[in-house]
């Protein structure tokens, strides 16, 4: 099978996507055969804020359901493949939205809420994020994983700090998730993961979804799709075939200003980090190219099997243990 017929029989699924959202963008999903994506709706803000993202993001895929689907359960994801459509999975970048209330996690899950990273970047009151000195998983963080847990939500653990991952990755009954990292094996940073933590979360039934985020790429803004594929191939070594798939981190059509809210603690407060000039592997600019990446992984040598579960399988198998037939 050539490249482009595996990539449209496929069941390709991103793990993180925090682009702006629009038609255009979705259009654009449907050209780079996406079958689903974790779509970012809440980073800094509390609950009032991320509900009124929730609502305007509603109404902008109800006015696109030519082009897209809400994804609650595996079976929505498999509708969308039969439709054509691609299927939007909300998902947090942060906790802070569950703000000190339990409850809220499951107001989430019904609204279709099915991934939540934990922390982004700092401390919040589950635990703390990767740029801060880490003091673990706290008691309330481990009420959060259980409700999470019990509401069949996943754990995502992408900017969070070392050793709160650990602990959530313990704490945890279902499996949790690095959605978008890549190994500092091949370029030390504090947002990449160490073999030890690729290793650790893979041997407790965890899933790691590798990004293509320049800045943390060995190559930078020089990185091609093939240096992405290297990343891949570098996790895949370490973690296994089943327990890696793809979570780009695609920002595309936003702009500075984003940036910065994204790179200032609370979207406001000091600067975290400078992410210098973004710009995604040449071969893979935007998400109408993703088919790209399925053909550099055939060109690695990898089987079409192989290709098969990076690009969604594994995804739709460990979101399928999360929450649920």
């Amino acid at each position: 099978m050539n490249a482009q017929s595996l990539h449209d029989d496929a069941i390709v699924i991103d793990g993180l996507i925090i682009a702006k959202w629009g038609r255009e963008l979705l259009e654009d999903m449907r050209r780079g055969g996406l079958t689903a994506a974790n779509c970012t709706v809440s980073v800094w803000e509390g609950f009032q804020a991320t509900v009124d993202n929730i609502v305007e993001t509603n109404a902008l895929l109800a006015a696109c359901d030519d082009l897209v689907r809400p994804v609650h359960t595996t079976a929505d994801i498999t509708r969308a493949k039969e439709e054509g459509k691609t299927g939007i999975i909300y998902g947090f970048q942060n906790a802070h939205a569950f703000e000190d209330q339990i409850g809220y996690v499951e107001v989430f899950k019904r609204l279709g809420v099915g991934i939540v990273q934990m922390c982004y970047n700092t401390q919040n009151l589950v635990g703390t994020g990767c740029y801060e000195r880490d003091g673990g998983l706290s008691g309330f963080g481990r009420e959060i994983v259980a409700e999470m847990n019990r509401v069949g939500m996943m754990c995502d653990l992408s900017h969070v700090g070392a050793t709160t991952s650990q602990e959530v990755i313990l704490e945890s009954q279902k499996p949790v998730c690095y959605s978008h990292c890549l190994p500092s094996g091949l370029k030390e940073h504090p947002r990449n993961k160490s073999d030890e933590e690729l290793r650790f979360i893979a041997e407790h039934g965890g899933f790691v979804g590798v990004t293509m985020f320049t800045p943390f790429l060995r190559a930078g803004v020089d990185a091609t799709v093939d240096d992405y594929v290297e990343a891949i191939e570098y996790v895949m070594n370490i973690v296994g075939e089943d327990a890696i798939g793809i979570g780009t981190d695609f920002t595309q059509g936003q702009d500075q200003a984003f940036f910065e809210w994204l790179t200032h603690d609370k979207g406001y407060a000091r600067r975290l980090t400078n992410f210098g000039t973004i710009i995604n592997p040449e071969g893979i600019r935007t998400i109408g190219e993703f088919g790209n990446l399925t053909e550099a992984l055939l060109r690695r040598g990898m089987s079409e099997r192989q290709v098969r579960k990076i690009m969604g399988e594994n995804w739709m198998r460990v979101l399928k243990e999360v929450w649920g037939a």
